[in-house]
């Protein structure tokens, strides 16, 4: 492969009737970040699993790692690991409770002699790590009391520990290393990943996004709909060039219209006054129908529990909301659903998509009772909504019976908006929306939002994503130390200016 250090060829991949990868070829050179992008249900998933061993390929194809070669259909965890790939996925397996040195050991790595653990070599051999990678920490000390972005780190220096003991140089392959990162701390990650490259490590970077891809890397390949698009150095590269191959279409942006030539806004449909609980200090806010808010503010600073103060799954100290111009204190999420809130969380796989369940039970799922006909489930009824709502939301999926786990992250996010929205909710929070969602499926997500509130729906949104809230919102309210801090619209709203307000205390005018 001359300076190649892992090769694709040939890559195909059936599950029944779909194909999720057709013929995929494509090569990293060693030394390199070499990107791999595209849309939800494009294949990159699909293609990291079979690297790493979880899904077998349709036999024909090979996976090449600098002078070794793997039938694609013949590989195992074990053969990868031994072939030298290395894999840190975007839902780590580090245990925020230990301390690095335990983290590190974790998997069969304890030193054992005698029957007992040797902690003082596990802790030598954990420095050693933590200098290598030039991670200031010490072997004893918390996992979870470190910055996210060494958290990172640590697993990524868990997954090389062995290298330089096994028959080739190794190939890293980060799934979404950056999805939960605030924005502050990306850097410190991606400056680590730099130099980790030019001390010759390759790594191949599955990321959503683009600005990241084209800061970091040295090349990309583009998969769209199981096929291979292109494979080519960023250098010159634009972002729209890349929006524009990930997802097939011309795109000016990601978000079809400003925000603000596209609000026409109503009354107040919610308003919060001095709400005080968790990490929150008085919190004053109001959201018209028509409109929609942004919250923008660093992790902990209480923009999830905002949102579940209003939805009735957080203690409220003090303070008053209102929805509609009438008091409520909702006790729970049932209450709220009943006087017009919905809610779409942060953690979509553990608290709002039943993965086990069909397309068509997720999307029924808020308004079962609906389908409730003298004691028995009207089925005909409950499958043609859930037609429509997967034409209307442009849901990818072999059918409504399809499990939720076979759709990609994207459209599980589309199924669950679709769930609400079907609702006609008065007000919808949204907690990171578009979270680890690929750039087409964004665009889909908020056509949706924009549509809703335009018939008189009024939506509250978190996101650490401070481009898509300047492009997506009306207005957008700066969360800081438990207090809004600044409210920031029209012109001024800005991703530069959002991130400065972020880090400082000054109040805007």
């Amino acid at each position: 492969m001359n300076d190649g250090a892992l090769a694709v060829r040939h890559l195909t991949k059936s599950f029944g009737a779909t194909l999720a990868l057709d013929d995929v070829s494509f090569e990293v050179r060693a030394g390199h970040i070499h990107g791999l992008l595209g849309g939800n249900g494009s294949g990159k998933s699909t293609l990291i699993k079979i690297l790493a061993g979880v899904h077998t390929a349709d036999p024909g194809g090979e996976v090449h790692i600098g002078a070794r070669t793997m039938a694609a259909h013949t590989t195992t965890p074990e053969l990868a690991r031994r072939c030298g790939l290395r894999f840190v996925h975007q839902s780590t397996s580090t245990f925020p409770t230990l301390t690095l040195a335990e983290n590190i050991a974790i998997g069969d790595r304890f030193p054992v002699s005698a029957g007992r653990i040797r902690w003082s070599r596990l802790r030598r051999r954990t420095q050693s790590l933590l200098d290598r990678f030039e991670i200031d920490a010490r072997p004893d000390d918390r996992l979870g009391d470190l910055r996210p972005a060494d958290q990172t780190m640590v697993a990524i220096a868990r997954a090389l520990q062995d290298d330089g003991h096994g028959d080739g140089p190794s190939v890293l392959v980060l799934d979404e290393p950056t999805a939960s990162l605030p924005e502050h701390e990306v850097g410190v990650l991606l400056d680590a990943l730099r130099r980790y490259a030019r001390a010759g490590q390759t790594i191949l970077y599955v990321s959503h996004r683009i600005d990241e891809v084209l800061d970091l890397t040295d090349a990309m390949t583009v998969l769209r709909d199981g096929c291979h698009v292109l494979t080519r150095t960023t250098d010159g590269m634009t972002e729209k060039q890349m929006i524009e191959h990930i997802v097939g279409r011309p795109v000016e942006r990601v978000f079809a219209e400003d925000a603000a030539d596209a609000a026409v806004v109503g009354d107040v449909v919610l308003e919060v006054d001095h709400l005080t609980g968790g990490p929150l200090r008085g919190i004053d806010l109001t959201v018209r129908a028509g409109e929609i808010v942004g919250i923008a503010g660093l992790l902990g600073t209480g923009r999830t529990e905002l949102l579940r103060m209003i939805f009735g799954d957080h203690p409220v100290e003090s303070g008053t909301i209102r929805l509609g111009g009438d008091t409520i204190r909702p006790r729970n999420p049932g209450e709220a659903m009943k006087l017009g809130i919905a809610h779409v969380p942060e953690e979509r796989e553990h608290e709002a998509a039943f993965l086990d369940l069909s397309v068509r039970e997720n999307l029924s799922a808020a308004q079962i009772t609906k389908y409730w006909v003298r004691g028995r489930l009207d089925r005909r009824h409950e499958r043609r909504d859930a037609d429509r709502a997967i034409t209307g939301f442009a849901i990818r999926t072999s059918g409504q019976d399809a499990l939720m786990a076979s759709l990609s992250g994207g459209n599980q996010q589309k199924v669950v908006l679709a769930r609400w929205l079907r609702r006609n909710p008065r007000l919808l929070l949204l907690d990171e929306p578009t979270q680890g969602v690929d750039v087409g499926a964004r665009a889909d997500v908020y056509a949706a939002i924009r549509a809703s509130v335009g018939d008189g729906m009024a939506a509250l949104v978190v996101s650490s994503d401070f481009d898509e809230l300047a492009h997506a919102c009306d207005r957008v309210l700066v969360l800081r130390d438990g207090r809004i801090s600044a409210e920031v619209r029209g012109s001024d709203l800005q991703r530069h200016r959002l991130t400065e307000l972020v880090f400082t205390k000054e109040m805007t005018p």
